[in-house]
């Protein structure tokens, strides 16, 4: 009987966001509440209890899960201290362990601590012993740290971006820890790090450059004695020490090949860092677009992209379409809980004076009054269609101003698809213009459909225009931040001692 371990820590942040993070920001859940909250969900966790469920001879041990609701700004220090605290305790108080499965992130950073999951995993191997095998899996946006591979005997990075691919790579994790139980596998990891900050449509790993690195990847995984790889392209917008991209390759106990595919995957990336950026439309070019083409018109936001640490304030594109004279029907998502709470005073129906966006990120955006009618109150709560979990954007009110249309939430949420629109009554497909808060969603939700994509050049704390964030605290040079950035592939090499 192996007794296999689980637990969860995952958050991304934006550095930039000067909105912190704190502990309520999480959904958490202690020991056999954990099987619950995962049933029926596309998770990682799901994935790997699929594989765990399928062997008679193994026993899960759910200790502790800490989940972002969504991302936001840095984590206050007391608040990762108290989530360290209970993720840890956890692995104190559960019974003896073969193995353990850890569910991380990769892009959470607190207040005191650049690298909490490295942390996590290291605290982590001081009770758990040097030869109990961890396998853990990742976000490909995470922050790969060498702290990250010195206490994990393997990893396993998603393949997919967007994301669709939780369950499989829980899976991949999980198969991978039971053959090292099993004595079937010995990985040895080789990091190699790339000084890239990488954005843009060419990262979708279905239709862009980027999806050809995750295929050879795949084909290293398929092939006798290759474990796990991948490629970590960080989160530009997590400003911490070990910021970059990452080729990875575990094989069984073949450092050499490691080593070399790790170097190929990665001098490959280095040649076509430049295609992997995202060319932006100036806001007011991008709202003249909107003005002036028929069909929908979808204004793609990203730098208020709420999945990707921001406020979810900004009010940009809003008050250049006013400038503009704009006409036509537009939806647009903003975070604001002061309008929402006026909102809810007048009651449906009613005529208020409000003011929009600005209410988070200051330093960037300034409110916007307008005048608008309180279309439709709700508490906020609804099911996503992408995941099919529950998501919680407070209350949130629908306000008409003229021909454009507010879905106002008290909190950010996801906005990677349409369900905070739908729950609300909003159907994009109604409008004319569309602002789209995330740099990439499923065909289906919006490209499938709508005239045209627009990705707009607009201020805030995710702006795929990575040198308008101000990084000060990674490591430079690194492109594109920086000039005539050079790069010698060189492999880190990583083995834990022997299970057996």
């Amino acid at each position: 009987m192996y007794r296999i371990l689980i637990a969860e820590c995952k958050q991304e942040v934006s550095s930039f966001n000067p909105v912190p993070s704190h502990y309520h920001d999480f959904t958490v859940a202690f020991s056999d509440a954990i099987l619950a909250q995962h049933h029926g969900v596309q998770s990682e966790i799901a994935g790997a209890l699929g594989v765990f469920g399928a062997h008679d001879d193994v026993r899960v041990i759910p200790t502790y899960s800490a989940h972002q609701i969504t991302s936001g700004g840095t984590l206050a220090a007391s608040d990762f201290a108290r989530i360290a605290r209970e993720f840890l305790d956890g692995i104190r108080a559960a019974p003896h362990s073969d193995g353990v499965y850890f569910a991380l992130h990769g892009a959470m950073a607190a207040e005191e601590e650049d690298d909490p999951e490295g942390f996590l995993l290291s605290e982590a191997r001081k009770i758990l012993g040097e030869r109990i095998p961890i396998v853990a899996s990742f976000d490909l946006h995470g922050i790969l740290t060498d702290r990250m591979l010195e206490h994990c005997d393997a990893i396993a990075i998603y393949h997919t971006y967007p994301h669709v691919d939780f369950v499989e790579t829980g899976a991949r994790a999980a198969r991978l820890l039971l053959r090292v139980l099993e004595g079937q596998a010995r990985p040895v990891t080789a990091r190699v790090p790339i000084p890239a900050l990488v954005r843009g449509d060419q990262l979708i790993t279905a239709t862009g450059l980027f999806g050809g690195f995750i295929q050879e990847a795949q084909a290293i995984e398929r092939s006798a004695g290759g474990l796990s790889a991948g490629m970590f392209i960080g989160n530009p917008f997590t400003d911490v020490i070990d910021l970059g991209s990452n080729a990875v390759v575990v094989t069984d106990d073949d450092p050499a090949r490691a080593e070399l595919a790790a170097v190929r995957l990665a001098t490959e990336f280095w040649e076509v860092r430049e295609q992997l950026q995202q060319p932006l439309t100036p806001l007011h070019a991008a709202v003249q677009i909107a003005c002036d083409s028929p069909g929908t018109t979808i204004l793609v936001d990203a730098a208020d992209a709420t999945s990707s640490g921001a406020s979810g304030d900004s009010n940009a594109i809003l008050r250049a379409l006013l400038e503009a004279g704009y006409r036509g029907h537009a939806l647009i998502p903003i975070v604001d809980r002061p309008a929402v709470q006026a909102a809810f005073a007048a009651s449906v129906g009613q005529t208020v004076d409000v003011s929009v966006g600005g209410a988070l990120d200051l330093g960037r955006f300034v409110p916007l009054p307008i005048t608008a009618r309180v279309h439709l109150l709700a508490e906020g709560r609804f099911r996503n269609e992408s995941w099919g979990s529950d998501w919680y954007a407070g209350p949130t009110a629908v306000l008409h101003a003229g021909a454009i249309t507010l879905v106002v939430t008290s909190r950010p949420v996801h906005l990677f698809d349409r369900s905070l629109f739908l729950a609300h009554g909003q159907n994009p497909q109604d409008f004319d213009t569309v602002v789209v808060k995330s740099p990439h969603c499923q065909p289906r939700f919006y490209a499938d459909w709508a005239a045209r994509m627009v990705n707009v050049d607009a201020p805030g704390a995710t702006s795929a225009n990575l040198r308008s964030l101000g990084h000060t605290r990674c490591r430079r040079p690194i492109f594109p931040l920086d000039e005539e950035v050079t790069f010698t592939p060189k492999a880190r090499l990583f083995q834990r001692p022997r299970y057996r």
